[in-house]
């Protein structure tokens, strides 16, 4: 990330081999990035299953495919990000829609192919079921 375009700031930017944390998480030059999807910051959004904290077999198979599926999508090919703002949770990460080349939102295609699911505040998503 280019200095002038911190985390929160709204602007586009790019991105060159960020690494993949979970199916909803990428570290880029130590910013931990949250995917929004196409939602609006703490009104809706994209979650994915949890890579430590799963509560069964399948959320553990689950959350191993969403990382395989996002790092397919963002390894080897240069990004743009929006910034959209910091989650509310003590890590305070940014927010983050993050656009392949051909204009195409990660978190769209999570959601559309099934890695992914909407989050909206208040709502829990149970991957056990």
């Amino acid at each position: 990330m280019r200095p002038r375009d911190r985390p929160g700031s709204g602007r586009p930017d790019e991105l060159r081999h960020p690494r993949v944390g979970c199916g909803h998480t990428l570290r880029c030059d130590g910013h931990l990035l949250r995917l929004l999807g196409e939602g609006t910051p703490f009104v809706s959004g994209i979650d994915t299953p949890e890579l430590r904290t799963q509560k069964c077999q399948k959320e553990r198979k689950l959350a191993h495919l969403a990382r395989m599926r996002l790092k397919d999508l963002v390894t080897g090919r240069t990004v743009k990000i929006v910034a959209q703002g910091r989650d509310d949770t003590p890590k305070h990460r940014p927010l983050v829609n993050i656009y392949l080349s051909d204009g195409r939102e990660v978190g769209k295609i999570l959601l559309k192919e099934g890695f992914a699911r909407p989050w909206r505040p208040h709502e829990h998503v149970d991957w056990c079921d």
